[in-house]
């Protein structure tokens, strides 16, 4: 049984509040971590109180429930986004309230936001009108604190670098053997990592560190990139175990030394700091939908620049506990679809059921030719009033991401994210189009209605489940990276094929000939806001070619990472941030705004 939902939050209309009044309404009746400890049959020494929310100790629970029989794994992905996002989280909320409402032992695991968009013109990403994440002030605003961990690991890295770098400039060997230091003989140049901060600041992009005398630190160029880019974010994603964390955080490559050799932490002797600072990193956090379904938050990689995930742990953790789990990847089918298909299983070793993509008529009009969508602007009439032409040619973006689903061998569900403003031939469409691509369709309210809204979606993902996957990854480990790359332009973003600027390819040969990265996965890097490197190019473009202008190395990660496009590991901050909205009541000490 569920717990009881307010007529407060019964009555109340999203089309009359924002979401933050919506998630202050569910909140007021929400329930504790004791109730919650009770319903989900945990043990007393398995949770980690903290304020409202609580952590799941990871390791306790996974050993309690390992001969459990895992629950049927459900993934929720997008076709390609306008700039103002097309409900990805929404969906994965409605998902689960429909299944609750239906008596389903259904919960969920998602990304922790990062403060950056939160602040900015994205917003918090927890969903939206009555299929939200709450509390959401807290999941907005810090959560329990990963971030910072991660941000403080990070940056003692850079510390343990830049302090290296100054104390072999100014002492001779001798010197160096009296402080027990061995001389790594760092590259000013060829740094790896920058430093990281959880904001979008594009004034950090690019810095010159150590002004001053010699006693300032060592000069010389450096960079920002924002926190959850950070190979460290990527590397709590897809760890199974403190033991894991441990040692990858000690093969992360810092910098190189003037013969090429890569410098890492385990080199710096800060390895061992860093997991200190992050020890507690593994152990998700428990939260709730605004209809009080379990949903885990872990992990919080951006997409286009990282793998775009939640974690291996709270997937592992929500399969023993669910009987049905959903976990969202980043971004469209082509980004985050693919890094789940052919990174985070390879890892975790789980096989998907489903895949729900998520398609709004908004953006399939978009990839029509309908005008700029931009936040902060009036939506144009194309999007609020019906045109079947416009639709129909837009289409084609969907059924090329169907397509990419069923390559996997996952069973794809279109979910037809309703607004208001739909009409009911363009939803035949969309269902019409979807089912000759080869795709099961439900049309979910869950926005308007929560989980009332989303029985249809519910009823359609359980029945998808019951068809066995073939599932399949798009190419081996034993392929070259080049051949990799090319294969996922082709076949995922529909390309010509790959140029490589001569950097990039250098790169490229020189990693496949190191048999210690024969087993790396491969992340792309690209933008989320089309299929091709061009944020402008909409649809599914013909006849073109992916340009890489530079491959990265995450060696703690086991990732090799191809740049393409115009790809900044710091984002920039728009003229008409959300900040400029978010405040606290002085009486009550609640904080509103957040969206």
């Amino acid at each position: 049984m569920g717990f009881n939902i307010s007529k407060k939050y019964n009555d109340a209309d999203p089309r009359k509040l924002l979401d933050w009044q919506v998630a202050e309404i569910a909140e007021e009746t929400m329930p504790t971590v004791e109730e919650w400890q009770d319903k989900l049959g945990l043990k007393k020494d398995e949770i980690i109180p903290m304020g409202k929310l609580c952590r799941l100790d990871f390791m306790k629970v996974i050993d309690r429930l390992k001969d459990r029989p895992d629950g049927k794994y459900i993934e929720v992905t997008a076709i390609t986004p306008t700039p103002l996002g097309e409900g990805k989280t929404t969906t994965s909320m409605g998902l689960m309230q429909g299944m609750g409402k239906r008596g389903i032992n259904a919960g969920g695991c998602i990304r922790q936001p990062s403060g950056g968009p939160t602040m900015n013109v994205k917003g918090t990403a927890a969903g939206g009108g009555k299929a939200l994440l709450i509390p959401m002030t807290e999941f907005s605003l810090g959560l329990t604190g990963d971030i910072n961990d991660i941000m403080n690991a990070h940056n003692l890295a850079m510390v343990a670098l830049t302090s290296r770098m100054q104390h072999e400039r100014n002492y001779d060997d001798a010197e160096l053997a009296k402080r027990k230091l061995k001389r790594l003989d760092i590259d000013s140049t060829n740094i790896e990592m920058g430093w990281i901060m959880d904001f979008c600041a594009q004034a950090l992009r690019n810095i010159v560190i150590g002004l001053g005398g010699k006693m300032d630190g060592f000069t010389m160029a450096s960079k920002f990139g924002i926190a959850v880019s950070s190979e460290l974010m990527a590397i709590l994603s897809i760890v199974r175990d403190l033991k894991d964390l441990r040692e990858r955080l000690g093969k992360i490559v810092v910098a190189y030394d003037k013969k090429g050799k890569p410098v890492t932490t385990t080199d710096l002797e800060v390895a061992g700091a860093m997991t200190a600072w992050m020890r507690n990193t593994i152990n998700p956090t428990l939260m709730m939908t605004t209809e009080y379904q379990p949903c885990l938050v872990h992990a919080g990689p951006f997409a286009n620049i990282a793998v775009g995930q939640s974690s291996i742990i709270g997937d592992r953790i929500g399969l023993k506990m669910f009987d049905y789990h959903v976990t969202e990847s980043g971004f469209a089918a082509d980004i985050g679809f693919e890094k789940f298909w052919n990174v985070k299983c390879r890892l975790s070793g789980l096989t998907p059921h489903v895949s729900v993509l998520t398609t709004t008529i908004r953006a399939s009009k978009m990839h029509g030719g309908g005008p700029t969508v931009a936040p902060g602007r009036p939506i144009p009439d194309e999007y609020t009033k019906e045109n079947l032409p416009l639709l129909e040619k837009g289409l084609a973006n969907m059924t090329h991401l169907i397509g990419v689903i069923r390559k996997s061998g996952i069973n794809p569900v279109v979910c037809i994210n309703a607004f208001h403003t739909d009409t009911k031939d363009e939803i035949a469409m969309v269902r019409k189009i979807a089912e000759q691509a080869g795709a099961r369709v439900a049309l979910s309210e869950h926005w308007l209605k929560g989980g009332d809204g989303a029985l249809e979606l519910a009823d359609v993902v359980m029945d998808a489940c019951k068809e066995k996957p073939n599932f399949k990854f798009l190419y081996p480990l034993e392929m070259p990276l080049r051949q990799r790359v090319e294969m996922v332009a082709k076949e995922v973003y529909g390309a010509d094929g790959v140029s490589w600027t001569p950097d990039a390819e250098a790169k490229a040969k020189r990693f496949e000939a190191d048999p210690a990265l024969k087993n790396f996965n491969t992340m792309m890097v690209k933008t989320h806001l089309s299929l091709t490197h061009d944020p402008t190019k909409k649809g599914v473009p013909k006849g073109w070619i992916l340009p890489v202008r530079d491959v990265l190395i995450f060696g703690g990660a086991g990732f090799l990472c191809p740049m393409t496009g115009a790809i900044s590991l710091m984002p920039g901050t728009g003229s008409d941030p959300a900040y400029r909205r978010v405040d606290v009541d002085v009486n009550t000490g609640k904080v509103t705004g957040l969206f």
